[in-house]
C-alpha cells in the first residue's frame, strides 16, 4: 500500500527509505491556495507546510516596549531601553522590503538592548495544531523559528556583525549566550504544547560571514542543546542553511539535526547533492537542491524531468527530499515542474 505524504516524508527524514523520493515543495510558495494546481501540489506532491505561532518573539519578550515615528516621509521603529532608544528603519518597494537602519551600531548599543527588563511571552501553538489537522496525512507542518546564534544578525548590519565577531567575540559570544538562556525555556514550553517539527534558520549568518570557527562557536555551541530538547520532546529539527555547505557539513551533522535544506549547487552553492550525500547521507536527511526562483521556476519541463532524475540517483532512495529551497519563493511555472519531478519519482520508484 503506498504510503501518505507524511508517512514518505517522516521516513525520508528518519533516514530511511519511503516508497519513493518524496518530491517536497515548500507550501504553495506565490501559488493562490484555491487553485486547482494548489489542491494537486497538496493531494499529490509531498509538501512542507511552514506555520508561524503565537509569542514567537522569545527574544524580546513581552515586557519590550517600542513605537514608531514618522521622520521625513519615514517610518522609523524606536525600541526602548533603560540606556536610551535604539532606532532602524525598513523600507518596502512594490518588489521586496530591507532592513536599511539596524537598531545596535556599536557594543554600548547591544549593552542597551541586553538591558531592557526581560519577561517571557506568552506562548501560543494554536496555529501549528489547527493547520496540522487541516494538512493531515498530505504533508508535514513544520513551526519557523529562529536560533540563538542569529540574534546579533538582527539586531547589527552585516558590516557590524562581522566587524563585531572580528573585533570583540567576547561581546558577541556574551549576546549570543544571552539570546540562550531566554530561547531555551521557550523552546521546552512550545515541545511541551505539542510542536513535534520545527524549521531552524540563522545558521547562514555565520556561514557565510563568520567562518567555520565563527559558526562553530555561535551556532554549533549552542544549536546543540537546541536539537537535543526538540529530540527530547520528540520533535523533529529540520535546519536551513544557504550558501557554501563544504565547510560547515560535519558541523551541521554536529548539531544533530534530522535534515537539511537546501544545499545549492554552484554557482549559488560550491557543494554537489553527490558530495553532501557522501559526507552526512547517514547522519541527515538532505532536501533539496534544486533552486526554486532559477531552476524549478526557470526550466522547461524537458530540462526538469532530467534534472530530476539526476538528484534522485544521487541523493535518493534513502534519507532525501527531492525539493527547492524552503523560502516559498516559486509561482506557477515551478508547480507544474513540481508535478513533473513527481512523475520523475514514481517512474524510478517502479524501476
Amino acid at each position: 500500500m503506498p504510503m501518505t505524504s507524511r508517512e514518505r516524508l517522516l521516513c525520508a527524514i528518519n533516514k530511511g527509505t519511503p516508497d519513493r523520493v518524496p518530491v517536497t515543495p515548500w507550501g504553495l510558495g506565490h501559488i493562490p491556495p484555491e487553485s486547482e494546481l494548489a489542491h494537486r501540489l497538496i493531494k499529490e506532491c509531498d509538501p512542507f507546510i511552514g506555520i508561524g505561532i503565537g509569542g514567537y518573539d522569545w527574544f524580546l519578550g513581552s515586557a519590550a516596549t517600542s513605537h514608531a515615528e514618522e521622520v521625513d516621509g519615514e517610518t522609523w521603529s524606536v525600541l526602548e531601553t533603560p540606556r536610551g532608544e535604539l532606532r532602524s528603519l525598513f523600507k518596502r518597494t512594490e518588489v521586496t522590503g530591507a532592513q536599511m537602519v539596524f537598531y545596535c551600531k556599536s557594543v554600548e548599543d547591544i549593552e542597551a538592548l541586553l538591558s531592557i527588563p526581560y519577561e517571557p511571552p506568552t506562548v501560543d501553538v494554536s496555529a501549528f495544531h489547527e493547520s496540522k489537522a487541516e494538512v493531515g496525512e498530505d504533508g508535514l507542518v513544520g513551526v519557523g523559528i529562529s536560533n540563538p546564534g542569529s540574534m546579533p544578525a538582527r539586531f547589527l548590519s552585516p558590516a557590524d556583525y562581522s566587524l563585531l565577531w572580528a573585533d570583540d567575540p567576547d561581546t558577541f559570544i556574551d549576546f549570543v549566550r544571552v539570546a540562550s538562556a531566554r530561547f531555551y525555556p521557550w523552546l521546552e514550553e512550545v515541545c511541551r504544547q505539542g510542536v513535534d517539527c520545527f524549521r531552524v534558520i540563522g545558521g547562514e549568518f555565520a556561514s557565510t560571514q563568520l567562518g567555520p570557527e565563527g559558526f562553530d562557536r555561535t551556532m554549533l555551541d549552542f544549536d546543540r542543546k537546541m536539537a537535543d530538547i526538540m529530540h527530547e520532546h520528540g520533535a523533529l529539527c529540520h535546519y536551513h542553511n544557504h550558501g557554501a555547505m563544504k565547510p560547515f557539513l560535519q558541523s551541521l551533522a554536529d548539531i544533530g539535526i534530522d535534515s537539511l535544506d537546501p544545499i545549492e549547487a554552484p554557482p549559488w552553492g560550491d557543494c554537489s547533492l553527490a558530495e553532501a550525500k557522501a559526507a552526512i547521507g547517514d547522519r541527515v536527511c538532505l532536501v533539496g537542491n534544486l533552486d526554486d526562483m532559477e531552476i524549478i521556476d526557470k526550466v522547461d519541463g524537458e530540462t526538469i524531468d532530467q534534472l530530476a532524475e539526476e538528484r534522485i540517483l544521487e541523493g535518493g532512495p534513502d534519507g532525501f527530499c527531492l525539493s527547492g529551497t524552503t523560502s516559498g519563493t516559486f509561482t506557477e511555472h515551478a508547480g507544474h515542474n513540481f508535478l513533473r519531478m513527481l512523475e520523475v519519482a514514481k517512474r524510478l520508484a517502479a524501476g
